[in-house]
């Protein structure tokens, strides 16, 4: 046991279940879920079954589970899966039990409320331990099933890619590197926000012309907004940018196309906007910080803006986007 290569999830909600239970199946490794939620940790101790996230799946003998934050000493590897908006809390009140030689992971989806922009930027800028972020085309419920799933690793400190390596060998977890983590987080964020114009465009339009004409320009959208905010180009082409985005923009899985899907039925409202929060905050966020640019550039964010303002005719939504706002040429 004492060989074995320590490694602690924070969060045993989906994501941190089946990512626990992918690792946990490597023989070299010892994962525990750390959790607030009793009933969960109870259930997978003493049923190999999270009861909450996945009722239905066995999961592997070797994943533990506690409420003991003290265990945090033990472990030097630690990911995050817990929600983007209680980390740096959650940090600040335990940030004393953490291993001397701790390598924290990122593995929320979210924008930081400060100048650094994205989760991992803040953590590395606020506190002395290693930080490195997993992004990938990831459903949990494709992960938990033992699938082979993706992740790009963004970090600067180039030792830690092949300790990362090492981890996830024999796994079914796969992953490409990169140290533009700034590029890697926005990419996990801006995905949401365009999957959600792609979900109104199918609820409208079962069209492969009109889908994949709009996919194009979601995705020159998001490179766009990469480039604006220092991000690297090359980094749209990792797991962490066209696989995650055709992902969550093309499959009925994804909760932020469910929302488009919805909202280009005619469904939107306030009140079933908590469907997805994820996309809905961060359009917020971007659109400031575009706004004074020239418009023509972000044309999806500028009308789904407006969409989700409530006051919009869900009908000109295409018919904008499409507009020529551009002028020739445009190379």
């Amino acid at each position: 046991m004492e060989n074995r290569t320590k490694i602690c999830i924070i969060g045993a909600g989906a994501m941190g279940t089946s990512m626990g239970n992918a690792l946990a199946l490597k023989q070299e490794l010892e994962v525990v879920l750390l959790s607030n939620e009793e009933d969960v940790v109870e259930s997978i101790n003493k049923n190999q079954v999270n009861e909450k996230y996945f009722p239905s799946t066995t999961l592997s003998w070797r994943l533990r589970a506690s409420t003991d934050v003290k265990i945090l000493s033990e472990f030097k590897y630690v990911f995050l899966a817990i929600p983007s908006s209680v980390i740096f809390e959650y940090i600040e009140l335990h940030k004393s039990l953490f291993h001397p030689e701790l390598i924290m992971i990122n593995l929320a989806k979210g924008l930081s409320k400060d100048e650094h922009y994205t989760i991992a930027e803040s953590l590395m800028a606020k506190y002395d331990f290693k930080v490195a972020t997993f992004k990938g085309p990831t459903f949990a419920r494709e992960l938990i099933n033992n699938m082979p799933t993706a992740f790009t690793v963004g970090a600067t400190d180039l030792s830690l890619f092949p300790l990362f390596k090492e981890m996830v060998k024999g796994t079914c977890i796969h992953l490409d590197y990169s140290t533009d983590v700034r590029g890697v987080e926005l990419l996990s964020v801006l995905k949401n926000i365009y999957a959600i114009a792609l979900g109104i465009v199918d609820a409208q339009y079962d069209s492969p012309n009109l889908r994949f004409l709009f996919l194009t320009k979601a995705f020159s959208e998001m490179r766009a907004i990469l480039i604006k905010f220092e991000g690297k180009k090359k980094t749209l082409f990792k797991y962490c940018g066209y696989g995650d985005f055709g992902l969550t923009a093309l499959n009925d899985l994804s909760r932020n196309r469910t929302l488009g899907l919805l909202i280009g039925k005619g469904f939107f409202s306030e009140g079933n906007s908590n469907l997805v929060l994820e996309g809905k905050k961060a359009l917020d966020i971007f659109y400031e910080m575009i706004k004074a640019d020239d418009t023509a550039e972000y044309q999806i964010i500028e009308e789904l803006n407006k969409v989700l303002s409530g006051r919009y005719d869900i009908a000109n939504f295409i018919h904008e986007v499409l507009e020529d706002h551009e002028n020739v040429p445009i190379d």
